[in-house]
């Protein structure tokens, strides 16, 4: 059981361990990818850095579109066959069946792959989904719903050479170590190229920012794995499916789709959408942990408001003095963010726009409310997520609570994690760092302080509780009152794409309950 928590008292252990220092180094950047975010949400970090504010993540996570790109073509290599097999159960056709005695001898393992796993039910239906489509195709999973064990089995049922494709340094170790362990081949047969290591085998893991240098070969292999496939369609990235002459190739993400529609282009490059389970959808099934949400609003203080007042009216003032010029509503921050390089008066309007947002995503109230929650939830094993790095620092220095930044150390993220993971630690405050890319503990308790608009954020801090457990979990969202955070944080849980099927099932039942109605003799 984790240790109970005390506000106020050092029950975590050495203090050294509440926060990274701000020397710290930061971790290996090659393979660190940024998170997506709303164009709004984007252009907001692009003004941060230069106004001297810190979003987790910014300085090793340099957003997707601004890296120049490899010389390589986009063009993936063409499938194996033009026809998609039967379904597999009607005729016997499965995953072998899509290997061609061509294929196996240029791409076959050298040794037999023994899976050592059972796939759930619904991870089999993405395997045979993946296989109609003729081995090529994009599996959407909620965070912590076993994405890795669809790969794991289709690369021991096709028995080929594998390249795996990540974007962190972290998920190149874990991805090399769950191929050892699954499929039955030692630790120094799986390859690596990233990080500083250039081993390529059977078995091979490779970064994104490796995978995309120009010089990189990268034939050679019969299936391509993508994890975080939503990063493909990057400038910077896409050419990598040009390079990979792989006949079956494989995405994975938990939400593939990209605020600039990037993800359009992922049809070319490994192939359809072809399977895909909303949290909600296995939660109901019980494959993942039962959950509820909850928006807890709290309020500015009255010198915090009077602040955030001006600086928004100083805004808004900007946008109503020339809104001829700014073009259309939806491009008028972009169109700001352009003139801000020239135009004295856009650049302050846009500093206003952001410290108004640092001033609601901040709010002293937040504090309290975090401290009243973790007192609720002493038992449990809580993650704190949180923008900015700012609020981060001040949860971890005011409570005493272990923290992990960018800036936290390798050899430290990783052991303030397995502290986290042994029960040791109860709680953990974090920024966007944890999002995506890290084998995060089991936690049953997520506090949302501050996020972006980006749905796939939500998802992701989401997924980080929903791994199968018999208590409840619960995700609160914090958010302040009177300010833009409420439609943020309304943007990023739309209910039709956190539960794509909610509305149909809704209508289901109404027209169900109709139908009963209809049939039932009046009294």
């Amino acid at each position: 059981m984790p240790r109970p928590f005390v506000p106020g008292r050092g029950g975590w252990g050495s203090r050294r361990h509440a926060a990274a220092p701000a020397s710290s180094d930061a971790p290996v950047s090659d393979g660190d990818v940024a998170e997506d975010r709303e164009a709004e949400g984007e252009l907001e970090d692009l003004f941060a850095a230069l106004a001297g504010e810190e979003a987790d993540g910014a300085p090793d996570e340099p957003l997707e579109d601004d890296r120049e790109a490899p010389d390589a073509s986009g063009a993936p290599a063409a499938a194996a066959s033009s026809a998609a097999p039967a379904e597999p159960g009607l005729d016997g056709s499965t995953v072998v069946d899509l290997v061609t005695p061509g294929v196996r001898a240029t791409h076959g393992l050298a040794r037999p792959a023994a899976l050592a796993l059972t796939p759930r039910p619904y991870q089999e239906e993405a395997v045979a989904a993946w296989s109609r489509q003729g081995g090529r195709g994009v599996v959407v999973l909620p965070t912590g719903a076993g994405k890795t064990v669809v790969a794991l089995t289709v690369a021991a049922r096709l028995g080929l050479r594998t390249l795996v494709v990540v974007p962190t340094i972290e998920l190149l170790h874990q991805w090399r170590t769950g191929l050892a362990e699954k499929l039955g081949y030692p630790l120094d047969e799986v390859g690596i190229v990233g990080g500083g290591k250039r081993t390529v085998r059977d078995l091979t893991v490779i970064t994104y920012d490796s995978a995309a240098m120009p010089s990189r070969r990268l034939d050679g292999f019969g299936l391509l794995v993508v994890d975080e496939v939503h990063h493909l369609p990057a400038r910077a990235y896409r050419g990598i499916a040009g390079k990979v002459n792989a006949p079956f190739r494989l995405g994975l993400s938990a939400t593939p789709e990209r605020s600039d529609d990037g993800h359009e282009a992922l049809g070319a490059l490994v192939g359809p959408v072809v399977f895909r389970r909303s949290p909600a959808e296995l939660s109901r099934d019980r494959y993942i942990a039962s959950y509820k949400e909850k928006r807890i609003f709290v309020d500015l203080t009255s010198d915090e408001q009077i602040r955030y007042d001006q600086l928004m009216a100083e805004y808004k003032f900007y946008l109503a003095s020339r809104r001829g010029s700014l073009g259309r509503s939806e491009g008028m921050f972009v169109e700001m963010i352009r003139r801000s390089g020239h135009d004295p008066a856009a650049r302050s309007a846009l500093r206003a726009h952001h410290q108004a947002r640092m001033i609601a995503l901040n709010a002293d109230a937040k504090i309290a409310k975090v401290v009243e929650l973790l007192v609720k939830h002493r038992d449990d094993k809580v993650i704190v997520f949180s923008e900015y790095n700012a609020m981060v620092d001040v949860l971890s220095e005011q409570l005493l609570l272990p923290a992990i930044t960018y800036r936290t150390a390798p050899a430290e993220r990783r052991q303030t994690l397995e502290r986290f993971r042994s029960g040791e630690y109860g709680k953990l405050v974090t920024g966007r760092v944890l999002n995506e890319g890290v084998d995060v503990p089991d936690a049953n308790v997520a506090i949302v302080v501050s996020g972006s608009s980006a749905t796939r954020e939500y998802i992701q801090r989401l997924g980080r509780i929903l791994r199968p457990k018999a208590s409840e979990a619960q995700l609160y969202e914090l958010v302040t009152r009177r300010t833009t955070e409420g439609r943020s944080a309304r943007r990023r849980r739309p209910v039709d794409e956190v539960d794509p099927d909610r509305l149909a099932r809704r209508l289901a039942g109404a027209r169900a309950d109709a139908a009963n109605a209809a049939e039932t003799p009046a009294a």
